[in-house]
């Protein structure tokens, strides 16, 4: 059963990342559709195969009804896959996760408009608005309550949820613009820079598409406030390997690592990996010799 998903810019689009982190967790198929936030069409324009959808991320089922708000699509995919836990199993904790994803899709205004996501970079905000803050102190406060009614972590209840794709995207915003924040709070920020999958999402992100101005931030830069990949660069060297870990295409386009060459099928899978290389479990076990 292979869902079409169509999604916006990897490093801009936050509503995206809950989509695609939908189906990367749980590894369901899908095909990727991708529209360009660069273009002058409207993401509706770029969206003829998912109508009536207008917006990314945008679904459409095997047997062809479209889903376009993120909220509908977790709760869909989880009726129709259930032995993937989308949900936690306990009702209480169920409760609690679909109760903080409904409060992310709709609330939580001020911070949403004052720190766009932005992967590509990093800022510091000195003085962040009263407003912002206040919508900070409220996610401290849900987010605590739900750990501390699952006495579990480092998800929100426990194993990864619903209700931590709906505040991925958030944990992005607490980070990239330096916000003050609890010590459970950043605990919690930390676990989702720390996946594997947010990772590969801004791997992508920072090597796919043009840098889009109009998330340009009058604030400081700073590094990313996330884990340090490891340093690769791009080689013209024969690689050790003749297919690409991820297409199983012959390698055309190189990257150094630790003094070995590897080879992928094209420049996307090779600047994708040059960004992060341990976030792609394909190509680490080339590294170790586990593939």
């Amino acid at each position: 059963m292979t869902y079409d998903l169509a999604i916006g810019d990897y490093a801009y689009s936050s509503w995206s990342l809950r989509g695609w982190l939908l189906f990367e967790k749980y590894a369901i198929p899908r095909h990727l559709h991708l529209v360009s936030f660069a273009k002058d069409a409207s993401v509706a324009d770029q969206l003829p195969d998912f109508a009536p959808a207008r917006t990314v991320p945008a679904v459409r089922t095997p047997d062809g009804a479209v889903v376009s708000e993120s909220l509908a699509i977790i709760e869909e995919l989880s009726a129709r896959h259930p032995e993937l836990a989308i949900w936690p199993s306990a009702p209480k904790n169920r409760a609690i996760a679909r109760n903080l994803a409904a409060e992310m899709h709709s609330g939580f205004m001020a911070l949403r408009s004052a720190c766009p996501m932005n992967l590509r970079e990093a800022f510091i905000w000195p003085e962040p608005s009263a407003d912002v803050l206040q919508d900070v102190a409220r996610i401290e406060k849900i987010w605590a309550h739900a750990r501390a009614e699952a006495d579990a972590g480092p998800w929100l209840l426990g194993a990864y949820s619903g209700a931590d794709i709906m505040f991925a995207p958030v944990a992005a915003r607490l980070a990239g613009y330096d916000l003050p924040m609890s010590a459970l709070a950043r605990d919690y920020v930390t676990t989702h820079l720390s996946d594997p999958a947010f990772r590969r999402w801004r791997a992508m992100g920072l090597v796919h598409g043009p840098r889009l101005h109009r998330y340009d931030q009058p604030h400081p830069l700073t590094d990313w406030p996330g884990p340090t990949p490891l340093v690769a660069k791009a080689s013209d060297a024969t690689p050790e390997n003749a297919a690409c870990p991820y297409s199983g295409k012959p390698s055309t386009h190189m990257l150094e690592l630790n003094g070995r060459t590897f080879g992928f099928c094209n420049a996307f899978c090779r600047d994708k990996t040059l960004a992060d290389p341990e976030a792609w479990p394909a190509f680490m076990a080339l590294v170790n010799g586990t593939d």
